[in-house]
């Protein structure tokens, strides 16, 4: 039965520093203790799925969600739980409109919103609590500090300044209680995989709070010769200053291991050329470093009835740094053209490192002008972010025939010894911005409502070339307008449209030695809304058009320099339905057109190949879609949960520079339970790829394409406090 729904549904659709940083945060979180808060679930659930009480998310205001003039989805932490979901990117699986995009070798998380991911070279951009925590190398972040996901589609520049068109990802953590609560949990899977979470929460006083979790893994993988290891903990106090004020501390650590992996090489379009499990890089290279700190520091104070001061203080420092061996993409010095099984390989050193001071400071509240209500949202926020990467490489001459460091595709036999790098590439980009934003959600009568949004930023950004010796700068001002209408036609449904405008800063100068003009988007939206009683069935339609202009391509007259001139359009329909079929089965549907191409002949900056008008974006599918069926019961007396989440992605592109080569549409299903054997204690399962169905995530080129992971599973014993 269902192997039967899954294939009926797919045919439609066809047609180590972290013990001295967590010590010195703790250090610094004792020294809160005298100023804490008691915190409770919020009543109010329109304005946070979980929060503290009389606390808003930054950049929300007074306006529940439903209300808010553009498409929002929430991924809750319990889901991820159940399902067995440890990863934020596989996370965003259950929302419409995301795609994986290239992970830079599994190096952090990569996606698109609504057809748009931003620079393919640096992470993709989201947000914990209101503030960016995208823009560094944070490796791969995990569920175990979510409460849960906000998937805010169309741009969101007005609010939260530079970002792409397609949407912001907003994660929101889990806050310490007042009360005693936690869990701890071992898991256990193939390619020995081993897992422990914890999670725990109590007060110290009547005015204090605190929490700490976190993971650690120690992992295989079907890659040969990949293991990874991981470690996260997340110490966070809550301190009760006065009766309406609040003071929280959130300290997230992070270090993994990680090898560089691209991927497979797949061989004149032939995808089953090399099987999956190949791993074409170099085992001697070890491990990629990766270390993360972030401190996040947030005020709150209650001034009166329906008004709030919020502010907040942010400082990130990460970093990666290690051996990689990939395989050589350059056709003139790449020997599989010529041979069909020789890969010649280039062998790479990194040394990135990154950090981020932001602040932030907002006032929210709402006031009547005669018959008219006021939701007012009046902030500014700064930020200092400072990229320093050093690279060094080793590559073999151009057409020069030379076989040192090359593999055989087929039969591959690693090298001893790697060859010495030479520094390659060494920069410094230093970005200092401030912004100043206001919002007015007017309540013109019991129906209409009319959102009003303008933000205006002043930026600064320097390039510093160390190896050339030169320097760059650039000074830009964007203005990012917001217009909103929203209709409640009753209370289970309210119809809206926007109108938005954003921008993205773009790096370094053109052949006169002037900055580039950012990035700018216009965006056009209008949707449904709809919440029935009891929660028992709602969701979102949403129809939208975004453009962006200013992309960077190739200055066809000035060869070696790059002009902002290029041009791309994003167009489609998202579903996302939540539904209760009966007292103890849940059924939730994620689905999205997309249909995204360029608007004008570019030149790709890197390869310097023409990219035709109408040309469509990499790792874009045009139909994707998320089905997840939960259901309840006893089993031997014991509570138990079981589900199935069916995901499907359609074809898309797999490399910028070749129309031709087409990534297949895929599905995979996972399987997942739970049930709980005492009080305290529950077992859990969950099987990814079902049916073992042989697919590919994502693509950068079809020499470097990351296949997905065939079956695999976990098992878990959970303990709750």
């Amino acid at each position: 039965m269902l192997y039967l729904f899954v294939y009926l549904l797919e045919s439609v659709l066809n047609s180590e520093l972290v013990v001295r940083q967590t010590l010195l945060s703790v250090a610094i979180g004792l020294a809160l203790v005298p100023f804490t808060y008691a915190q409770e679930k919020a009543l109010d659930s329109e304005i946070e799925t979980i929060s503290v009480k009389h606390q808003r998310q930054a950049y929300r205001g007074d306006v529940p969600l439903r209300l808010t003039p553009q498409a929002v989805s929430v991924i809750s932490g319990d889901l991820l739980s159940d399902a067995g979901v440890v990863a934020f990117q596989d996370a965003l699986d259950f929302s419409s409109g995301i795609v994986r995009q290239n992970n830079f070798g599994g190096m952090w998380d990569g996606f698109a919103i609504r057809g748009f991911a931003g620079d393919e070279n640096l992470p993709s951009g989201y947000l914990v609590n209101g503030f960016s925590a995208g823009r560094g190398y944070s490796g791969r972040r995990n569920t175990a500090n979510v409460e849960s996901i906000e998937i805010l589609k169309g741009p969101g520049s007005a609010l939260y300044g530079r970002s792409e068109p397609g949407g912001t990802v907003n994660i929101i953590t889990k806050k310490p209680q007042y009360f005693q609560t936690g869990h701890a949990k071992l898991s256990l899977g193939d390619n020995d995989t081993k897992r422990f979470e914890g999670d725990y929460t109590n007060a110290l006083t009547d005015d204090v709070a605190f929490r700490i979790n976190g993971a650690y893994e120690d992992s295989g993988s079907f890659r040969e010769t990949v293991e990874t290891k991981s470690l996260t903990v997340n110490p966070s106090f809550l301190v009760n200053l006065s009766q309406g004020t609040n003071l929280s501390y959130e300290l997230e650590v992070l270090d993994q291991e990680v090898p560089f992996d691209r991927g497979v090489v797949v061989l004149n379009g032939d995808f089953d050329a090399v099987p999956v499990e190949r791993f074409l890089g170099q085992p001697n290279d070890g491990p990629m470093s990766i270390e993360a700190a972030g401190h996040q520091l947030v005020l709150q104070h209650k001034l009166n009835d329906g008004w709030d001061i919020l502010a907040g203080l942010s400082y990130r420092d990460s970093s990666f740094a290690g051996f990689s061996t990939d395989v050589e993409l350059s056709l003139g010095r790449q020997l599989l053209y010529i041979d069909g099984e020789t890969v010649t390989r280039q062998r790479r050193h990194r040394d990135y490192n990154a950090t981020d001071l932001s602040a932030r400071f907002e006032l929210s509240g709402n006031l009547e002008t005669g018959s008219l209500v006021h939701h007012l949202l009046m902030g500014a926020d700064a930020y200092d972010y400072e990229l320093d990467t050093v690279q060094s490489r080793w590559r073999t001459g151009w057409n020069s025939g030379d076989t040192t460091y090359s593999i055989n595709l087929f039969n591959p036999v690693y090298d001893e010894i790697s060859p010495d790098v030479a520094l390659n590439s060494d920069r410094v980009e230093q970005q200092e911005a401030v912004g100043v934003y206001i919002q007015d959600q007017i309540d013109v009568s019991e129906q209409w409502q009319v959102l009003l949004g303008l933000r205006v930023d002043k930026f600064e950004q320097t390039i510093t070339n160390n190896a050339s010796n030169s320097v760059t700068t650039q000074h830009k001002t964007a203005t990012s307008p917001r217009l909103g209408v929203v209709f409640q036609a009753n209370d289970a449904l309210t119809v809206y449209a926007n109108y938005a405008e954003g921008f993205r800063p773009n790096s370094g100068a053109d052949f006169s030695g002037n900055a580039f003009e950012p990035e700018e988007s216009k965006s056009y939206e209008v949707g449904v809304k709809w919440l029935s009683e009891n929660d028992v069935f709602n969701g979102t339609l949403a129809l939208y058009k975004a453009e962006k202009s200013n992309i960077l391509t190739s200055d066809q007259v000035n060869a070696g320099f790059s002009a902002a001139l290029g041009e791309a359009q994003s167009q489609g329909v998202e579903l996302d339905v939540t539904s209760t079929l009966g007292e103890n089965t849940s059924l939730s549907l994620a689905y999205a057109y997309t249909d995204v191409h360029t608007l004008n002949d570019m030149v790709n900056p890197d390869w310097g190949v023409e990219i035709l008008a109408g040309s469509s974006l990499i790792n874009i599918a045009k139909n994707t879609a998320n089905l997840t069926l939960r259901h309840y019961f006893e089993l031997a007396d014991n509570d138990t949960d079981i589900g199935v989440s069916y995901n499907y992605v359609g074809k898309r592109l797999g490399e910028t520079i070749d129309p031709n080569y087409i990534l297949p549409s895929y599905s995979v299903v996972k399987l997942f339970g739970t049930m709980a054997v005492s009080e305290h204690a529950s077992v859990m399962f969950d099987i990814d790829n079902l049916f073992n169905k042989k697919y590919y995530a994502s693509s950068y080129s079809a020499l470097w394409t990351m296949p997905g992971a065939p079956t695999n599973y976990r098992v878990s014993v959970q303990y709750k406090f």
